[in-house]
């Protein structure tokens, strides 16, 4: 059991940077957000197994803080795609009238 949480910690770290150059590569910008929310996930994940490997409580927490800048950052997004969509957005109860 000693070398499983190493390896699997290595192992996610390869997936961030993977993720990263996704990012950086990516053909669109829905294809950039996307990576751009599974590496909030995986760095989630990441925090999770450096938690319990070195037995630090406090990293629990962070993880949680990490996971909800990444709900904001995909509900920023997803505003300022319907925005640029030109989307008119909810319906206006006073277009109806004249």
């Amino acid at each position: 059991m000693s070398l499983v949480l190493p390896a699997l910690l290595l192992f996610l770290l390869g997936n961030l940077f993977a993720g990263l150059w996704r990012v950086h590569r990516g053909p669109t910008p829905a294809d950039r957000m996307l990576s751009a929310l599974l590496i909030g996930s995986t760095s989630v994940a990441a925090v999770l197994v450096l938690a319990e490997w070195q037995q630090l409580p406090a990293l629990r927490v962070a993880s949680l803080l990490v996971v909800m800048l990444a709900a904001v950052i995909s509900i920023a997004f997803a505003a300022i795609a319907q925005a640029s969509a030109g989307s008119p957005g909810p319906p206006d109860p006073k277009a109806g009238e004249r």
